[in-house]
C-alpha cells in the first residue's frame, strides 16, 4: 500500500500576522457594532434625574439601598419620607454606578445601561411589546402613571408594555394578579434581589393565592375564591378600603386585583410579599409619617416554610429575632443573618467535614421537615452508633416504648415551627453536635462533680458574705424605687416566683387574648386573674409608669388591677378574677342565656366605663380594642372593660398598636382601617358595634335569623347592616333577641338601637362621645333616628359596593367567623 503524498507550501509569517489582526478587528468592529446598536436609544433619564407621575405621588429614577457600588432602577413613593419602593427592574444585576446609568427606549423596548469604561453595557430590558405595533410609526413615549405604573405608549397612546404586568414585590390597587405572574420579595430589607418567597395565584385550578418557598413548596393559601371573597381571609368582607374582583376563576384566564373604593382622598395602600416570606398589607398614616401593617399571613412567623433554614430553630415567641442556632453551630450567612434573611439556616462550627468525636442533643417534641429517613428496629445506643457512622446523618428520635429509631440525613428544615398542617414530621428530635458543646457530657460524671463541689467551696464563705451585704441594698433599693414610682397606688409588686406559685405553675389557662394568655390563680385565699404579657415592650421604669397610670384608675366598671411582676424579662399583671367571664360566652348559638335588665345594665355600664376612660381621666385613654371578649362580668352581672391602656403597656409606637388589631376587623373605625391617627370616636364605633351583638343576642358574623334549619346554616351572614337598616326604619323587633321571648323594655330597646347606630357612623363627627351616650342611653338626652350608616347601608343595597369586600347583593358570605376565642380577657 501506498501512502497519498502531499505537497506542503511555505506560509509567510507577516501573512499570519495580517490575517490575525484582520480577523481581530472584524470580530471587535461588530461586538462594538452590535452594542453600540444596544445603547443607541432615545435617554430616558440617566444619573441622578427622575421621573414623577403627575400628582407626584410615585418617582421613577436610580437608587441604592445601604451600598454604594449597587444600584437600582426602581419606582417609590415620593410623597413620603420613607423610602418605600414598589417596584425595581434590574434586581438581579445591579449597577455600579448612578452617574453612568441610564434608561433608554428603542423601538418601543425599555433598557437599563452602564457605560462604563468607554463600553456601555445593557444589564435590563423589557419584555416583548403587546399587541400590534406596526401603525406606531416608530414613535415611543414613557410615562408614570399615577397608580405607580410604569409605561410605553406608541404614537397613538396605545400603551404597548407596562411594568404593572411585571410585578416585583408589591401589589398596588390597580395591578392584576394572572396565571403566570409571581410577586417575589426582596432577599434582605437591603437587597432586592430575589429572594425565596413568591405569590402567585395556584395551579392547576388558579381559584386562589398561594405562598410558595423556592417556586415549589406551598406553605400559605387564601382559600378558594366563594364569589366574594377567598374563604380563607374573613377579613375581605370588609368594604372601607378594596374592592376586590376576581375574574373568569378556575381557568386559565383568570385574573385578581382590587381597586380604592374612596373617590377622593385615597390613603397610599399596598400588599407586599415581605422578605420575611409572609404577604402583609399596610396602610400610610400621615398623622404619624408611619406605615402602618393591619393584616399578615401567615400570622406566626414560624409557619413560614424555611424560614431559618437548615438546622435552624425558629421561636415565634420572640421578640427580636424569630431563628437561632443551637451550641455547636453558627449562622452560614453571617450578614444575611443579621440583615434578616436566615434561610442560609446554620452549620456546624467545626465544618460539615468534622464530624469523628459527635455526641447528641435532645431538642424535645417540635416539628420538622426532613426528605430522607432511614427507620429500623434497635436500642438507643443502635441508633445513635449508626447515625455517627455516618457524617451525613444529622439527628435522630429514639421511640423506647416501640424500641423504633428514625436516622435522618441531609438537612433538617422548619424546626420548632409549631403547625402541623404543612406535612412535615413531628417526633421527639436529638441533633449531633460536636462533643462538649451541649453540656451534657464534659468527661466523667465523678470529675463533673469534683469541680463542681471544689468550686462551691472555694466561693462559699465569700459568696455567704457578698449575698448578705447585696441582699441589704437591694431590698433597701427596692424599697425606695417602689416608694418613688408608686406613691398613691395600692398596687403590689409580685415576684415571678410567688406567681407561679399562685396559679399552680400558669396550669389553669383561662384564654388567650391578643397581648398574651391569662391564668387563675389564689393569691390570699382571693382568686385572681394572672395575664402573662408575651410582647413585653419598654424597660424596667417605663412597664412601672405605665402600671402606675393603670394603677390609679379606679372606676366601678373598669376591672381592678391588683398587682404586677417586672422581674428580669417577666411582664405580669394581676387583675380581679370575674367569675361569669366575657360577655361573649352569651352571645353564641346555643349559650347562655342573659335576660334584658340584665343586657341594658351591661350596656350602661360598659358605656360609663369607657366614659370614664376618655373624659375623666387625668389622661386620655383610648382602649383600642372594645368588643364582647373584653367585657367581663362579676357575679352580680356588672359589666368591666377589661384590658384599657394595656396598649401603651406593649409600647408606645402607635402603628405597634394598630398592629395589634388583626383578628377584631368587625370591630375598627373606618378611619382607622384608612390610615387616620384615631381618636376617642375609634372606641365609639367599636362599642356600637358590640352594642348590636348585645341587642341582638347575636354575633355580628353568623348565620341569617331566617336561615331555617333550626338556625343552623353553612353561610355566614353579616348583621350590622341588616340590623342598622331595621332600626332605623323602626322595625326594632325584627332585630332584637328572640330568645328574650318578647320580655323586654320597648322604649329601652329603641334606645339601644338607635344608639348603636349613632356609635356606627361612616364620620367621626357624627358619632356622639361615650358620655353623650350614656345620657342618651338613660333617657336624659332624647334619641333623634340616625341615618343608616353609607358603608353599611350600601352592602345592603348591593349597588355602589356590589362584590365589594366579600358582601354579596344578599348579605351573605362563605367563610370563617371573626369570632374571637372567649377568655377572661380577649
Amino acid at each position: 500500500m501506498t501512502s497519498s503524498s502531499h505537497i506542503s507550501l511555505p506560509v509567510p509569517s507577516n501573512f499570519i500576522i495580517s490575517l490575525l489582526i484582520l480577523t481581530s478587528f472584524l470580530l471587535l468592529t461588530s461586538l462594538a457594532s452590535i452594542q453600540s446598536k444596544s445603547c443607541s436609544g432615545k435617554v430616558v433619564i440617566s444619573g441622578n434625574a427622575t421621573i414623577f407621575s403627575e400628582n407626584r405621588t410615585f418617582e421613577l429614577g436610580f437608587f441604592n439601598t445601604n451600598d454604594e457600588s449597587k444600584w437600582y432602577l426602581g419606582i417609590w413613593y415620593a410623597s413620603i419620607p420613607t423610602p418605600t419602593y414598589v417596584w425595581v427592574a434590574n434586581r438581579e444585576t445591579p449597577l455600579r454606578s448612578r452617574d453612568s446609568s441610564a434608561l433608554q427606549i428603542d423601538g418601543g423596548k425599555l433598557t437599563v445601561t452602564e457605560n462604563l469604561d468607554s463600553r456601555c453595557d445593557v444589564v435590563w430590558e423589557s419584555g416583548d411589546l403587546n399587541g400590534d405595533t406596526t401603525s406606531s410609526d416608530g414613535e415611543y413615549d414613557v410615562k408614570l402613571l399615577e397608580d405607580g405604573d410604569l409605561v410605553v405608549v406608541d404614537g397613538h397612546a396605545v400603551v404597548v408594555w407596562r411594568s404593572f404586568d411585571f410585578p416585583a414585590d408589591t401589589f398596588l390597587p390597580g395591578m392584576n394578579l394572572t396565571v403566570g405572574q409571581t410577586l417575589t420579595c426582596w432577599k434582605t430589607s437591603n437587597d432586592p434581589s430575589p429572594g425565596k418567597y413568591s405569590l402567585r395565584l395556584r395551579p392547576p385550578d388558579y381559584g386562589e393565592v398561594e405562598l410558595l418557598f423556592d417556586n415549589k413548596r406551598t406553605y400559605w393559601t387564601s382559600g378558594n375564591w366563594t364569589g366574594n371573597i377567598f374563604s380563607g381571609v374573613p377579613e375581605m368582607t370588609l368594604p372601607y378600603i378594596y374592592r376586590f374582583y376576581f375574574t373568569n376563576p378556575f381557568t386559565e384566564t383568570a385574573t385578581f386585583g382590587f381597586t380604592e373604593t374612596m373617590a377622593q382622598q385615597k390613603p397610599l395602600t399596598r400588599f407586599n410579599v415581605d422578605y420575611s416570606g409572609q404577604i402583609r398589607q399596610y396602610t400610610w398614616s400621615p398623622q404619624t409619617e408611619f406605615w402602618n401593617m393591619f393584616w399578615s399571613q401567615p400570622e406566626n412567623p414560624c409557619r413560614v416554610y424555611g424560614l431559618c433554614g437548615n438546622l435552624g430553630f425558629c421561636n415565634s415567641k420572640s421578640t427580636v429575632n424569630p431563628c437561632k442556632c443551637f451550641d455547636g453551630f453558627r449562622p452560614s450567612d453571617g450578614s444575611g443573618w443579621d440583615g434578616g434573611d436566615y434561610s442560609g439556616g446554620c452549620v456546624r462550627n467545626g465544618g460539615d467535614g468534622d464530624c469523628g468525636n459527635d455526641e447528641f442533643v435532645e431538642i424535645g417534641d417540635v416539628t420538622f421537615d426532613q426528605d430522607r429517613v432511614e427507620s429500623f428496629s434497635g436500642s438507643g445506643s443502635d441508633c445513635e452508633r449508626k447515625c455517627l457512622s455516618d457524617c451525613e446523618c444529622v439527628g435522630l428520635s429514639y421511640d423506647q416504648k416501640r424500641n423504633a429509631c428514625k436516622n435522618y440525613y441531609g438537612e433538617i428544615m422548619n424546626l420548632g415551627n409549631s403547625s402541623s398542617d404543612l406535612g412535615m414530621i413531628q417526633d421527639s428530635l436529638s441533633v449531633r453536635v460536636p462533643r462538649g458543646v451541649s453540656g451534657k457530657k464534659m468527661g466523667s460524671k465523678t470529675v463533673v462533680l469534683i469541680s463542681v463541689v471544689s468550686s462551691f467551696v472555694v466561693v462559699l464563705l465569700m459568696g455567704v458574705g457578698v449575698f448578705v451585704i447585696l441582699r441589704k441594698k437591694r431590698v433597701t433599693r427596692r424599697k425606695l424605687e417602689e416608694e418613688s414610682v408608686f406613691p398613691v397606688t395600692n398596687l403590689k409588686v409580685f415576684t415571678y416566683k410567688e406567681l407561679h406559685a399562685a396559679t399552680n405553675g400558669f396550669s389553669d389557662q383561662l384564654g388567650h387574648g391578643g397581648f398574651g394568655a391569662v391564668f387563675s390563680g389564689t393569691v390570699d385565699s382571693t382568686l385572681v386573674a394572672v395575664k402573662r404579657l408575651e410582647r413585653p415592650g419598654g424597660g424596667e421604669k417605663e412597664f412601672r409608669a405605665e402600671v402606675c397610670t393603670i394603677g390609679n384608675i379606679q372606676h366601678v366598671n373598669l376591672v381592678r388591677l391588683r398587682g404586677f411582676c417586672s422581674e428580669e424579662s417577666h411582664r405580669l399583671l394581676v387583675y380581679d378574677y370575674m367569675p361569669n367571664g366575657p360577655l361573649s360566652v352569651y352571645l353564641k348559638t346555643g349559650g347562655r342565656n342573659l335576660d334584658w335588665d340584665a343586657r341594658f345594665r351591661i350596656a350602661v355600664g360598659t358605656a360609663r366605663g369607657i366614659a370614664y376612660l376618655h373624659e375623666e381621666c387625668r389622661n386620655c385613654i383610648i382602649h383600642c380594642d372594645i368588643k364582647p371578649e373584653n367585657i367581663l362580668l362579676d357575679q352580680d352581672f356588672s359589666a368591666k372593660v377589661s384590658d384599657f391602656g394595656l396598649a401603651k403597656l406593649i409600647g408606645r409606637d402607635f402603628s405597634r398598636v394598630l398592629a395589634t388589631m388583626r383578628g377584631t376587623w368587625g370591630y375598627v373605625a373606618p378611619e382607622w382601617i384608612s390610615g387616620v391617627a384615631i381618636t376617642t370616636k375609634a372606641d365609639v364605633y367599636s362599642y356600637g358595634m358590640t352594642l348590636l351583638e348585645l341587642l341582638g343576642g347575636r354575633r355580628n358574623v353568623e348565620g341569617p335569623p331566617d336561615a331555617g334549619n333550626g338556625g343552623e346554616t353553612n353561610e355566614k351572614w353579616f348583621f350590622p347592616p341588616w340590623a342598622a337598616k331595621r332600626i332605623t326604619e323602626g322595625d326594632m323587633g325584627a332585630v332584637v333577641d328572640e330568645r328574650l321571648g318578647g320580655e323586654y323594655n320597648m322604649e329601652e330597646v329603641v334606645r339601644v338601637g338607635l344608639v348603636a347606630v349613632w356609635c356606627i357612623q361612616d364620620e367621626e363627627v357624627a358619632r356622639p362621645t361615650m358620655g353623650m351616650v350614656v345620657k342618651m342611653l338613660e333617657g336624659v338626652v332624647a334619641v333623634e333616628v340616625p341615618p343608616p350608616p353609607k358603608l353599611l347601608q350600601a352592602l345592603v343595597s348591593g349597588e355602589s359596593f356590589r362584590g365589594v369586600g366579600g358582601i354579596s347583593q344578599n348579605n351573605t358570605f362563605t367563610g370563617v367567623s371573626n369570632e374571637s376565642k372567649d377568655s377572661q380577657f380577649g
